[in-house]
């Protein structure tokens, strides 16, 4: 197995864009139309392997980046699709955009590939994404459980021993911390793996987050097997057995990813 796969960014956005095309995209379109002119957001669009597929499509596309070492390879990615108009990346954080002035209007989609782990407060982006939305609007997430047997994304850590090692990140904080200190990872690396430790989220919270936020589930699927584990690992895209899936808590510790297509519903008055 290939742990060092982030490293090789050319491969990892190549891969990226492949498995939303194999992948991502047919899953959307299960409910949802892909097709010319459709209003693509994506938040965390990292160096634009994801966008690509859609824009291949025609779409219209908008990457919300906010590191720039990644938002400038994006629009390096992407520098087609920008000089014409198709596209636009916004190097700015989330909750400082100004959907008419940074974004031109509002989507018909927006995309969160492996990016709700990572944001701090959940319930406020969902609630803020719904201002992003046009009526009836759809967001696709897709995360593996926190539970699941790398969902610390340990397999980033330089130690060979700690990045195959499934579960560990279960550990309570302070012995988590310590194994991590005494098998030589960095400062940064060790406050990184934490704070993923802090945001993980599991299947059981998101469908609450997503109900409490006037979200319907139009689509989900459970993996065994990540898609993006066939670019990684060579390993087959596999669906979680039926019986796992039905599981609550249980299945977070053996599913890999999910995926999720929501749909926007416009809030009950009083």
């Amino acid at each position: 197995m290939c742990f060092n796969f982030h490293k090789e960014r050319e491969k990892y956005i190549a891969h990226q864009h492949a498995n939303a095309t194999a992948y991502l995209i047919p899953f959307i379109e299960q409910s949802l139309p892909i097709h010319k002119g459709l209003r693509v957001l994506e938040v965390g669009c990292g160096e634009g392997g994801v966008l690509k597929a859609f824009l291949d499509r025609g779409c219209q596309g908008v990457g919300i980046e906010l590191l720039n070492g990644k938002a400038d390879r994006a629009k390096q990615t992407l520098q087609n699709e920008i000089k014409t108009g198709q596209a636009l990346v916004v190097n700015k954080d989330v909750y400082d955009i100004h959907i008419e002035m940074d974004l031109n209007g509002r989507f018909d989609l927006i995309v969160l590939k492996d990016v709700i782990e990572h944001i701090q407060n959940q319930d406020a982006i969902l609630s803020k994404l719904r201002d992003f939305l046009k009526p009836g609007g759809h967001i696709f997430f897709g995360f593996p459980p926190w539970q699941m047997p790398f969902g610390g994304h340990q397999q980033v850590l330089a130690s060979k021993f700690l990045s195959r090692t499934p579960y560990f990140h279960l550990l309570p904080v302070p012995l988590y911390r310590a194994v991590l200190n005494a098998f030589g990872e960095k400062p940064r690396s060790v406050e990184d793996t934490l704070e993923i430790k802090e945001t993980g989220i599991s299947i059981e919270r998101f469908e609450r987050l997503i109900r409490k936020n006037d979200f319907a589930i139009a689509l989900r699927t459970f993996y065994l097997f990540n898609p993006i584990y066939k670019y990684k690992f060579n390993l087959k895209p596999r669906v979680q057995f039926g019986l796992l899936s039905k599981i609550p808590y249980l299945r977070n510790f053996v599913t890999t990813c999910m995926y999720y297509l929501v749909k926007k519903e416009e809030a009950a008055s009083n």
